[in-house]
């Protein structure tokens, strides 16, 4: 019997819901977009670039020798540098919205039971990130900055550039923001089983030198910064081992009962 199956059967009506995804996709950026653009708009009129400026620069100024400021090596220094804050810094305001778009996309797609598990990840994993970077430019730069300058000659007057410095605040702030990410990492391996949660209470020495590790490459060379960054790892991890099992135990996915499980 001659086969009459047109393979192009198989293509029919994905070409739609492709487009309407694509669709979709496009319609959630423009609002992530729009969503930092009038971030940077208010945060450009109140308070202002340059007082975002002098409030991202303020742990250091305040350790510096009376008198001394910090410089500009290039002429558009002035300008771009601000202006990097400023979209730096409507970036971390809108970035709730951002991620809720992201959410929003990838939801309809879940089962009930996943939405259980992606949903708290998300917003926890943007909590721990902004606390991360508060507890660097609270704690850490005094501490750091305080340190460096206690070691400084008199002879030498400090005069730091504002690019370098915004280079060092961006890795820092970043370097602290995915340190603070750890629990997520644990209980995502523990969750998809990847990694069971007794091999990763069996690696908590190995981790703690790891930690050390990563702060030593990570931070400057100073004992404040990698204690500070390597220490809140530890105690983060054995946070990410307790809530591990917690998502366990509260997103397993329903057992088979006869009824298949519909996507919400």
């Amino acid at each position: 019997m001659p086969d009459n199956h047109d393979p192009a059967d198989e293509l029919a009506g994905t070409e739609q819901p492709f487009v309407q995804h694509l669709i979709e996709l496009r319609d959630r950026l423009i609002r992530a977009v729009a969503a930092i653009a009038v971030a940077a708009a208010v945060l450009f009129f109140w308070p202002g670039p340059g007082q975002l400026y002098d409030l991202l620069a303020a742990p250091l100024v305040a350790h510096l020798p009376k008198g001394a400021t910090l410089i500009a090596t290039s002429v558009i220094s002035p300008f771009m540098v601000p202006l990097k804050i400023l979209l730096m810094s409507a970036f971390l305001v809108a970035l709730p919205v951002v991620l809720y778009q992201v959410w929003a996309f990838v939801a309809p797609g879940l089962y009930s039971h996943e939405k259980k598990l992606v949903l708290p990840l998300v917003v926890s994993s943007t909590i721990l990130f902004f606390l991360g970077v508060a507890f660097c430019y609270f704690f850490v730069f005094g501490k750091v900055f305080a340190f460096i300058q206690s070691f400084a000659p008199k002879s030498i007057t400090a005069a730091p550039d504002i690019e370098a410095y915004l280079s060092f605040v961006l890795t820092m702030f970043l370097a602290f923001g995915l340190a603070f990410e750890v629990p997520i990492a644990v209980v995502v391996l523990a969750r998809l089983g990847i990694v069971p949660v007794d091999k990763l209470k069996s690696f908590r020495g190995y981790f703690v030198v790891l930690a050390f590790i990563i702060a030593a490459v990570v931070t400057p060379p100073d004992v404040v910064s990698q204690l500070a960054l390597a220490i809140p790892m530890c105690v983060l991890y054995e946070l990410g081992i307790w809530a591990a099992q917690v998502f366990i135990k509260h997103t397993q996915a329903p057992e088979d009962s006869g009824n298949t499980e519909s996507v919400s």
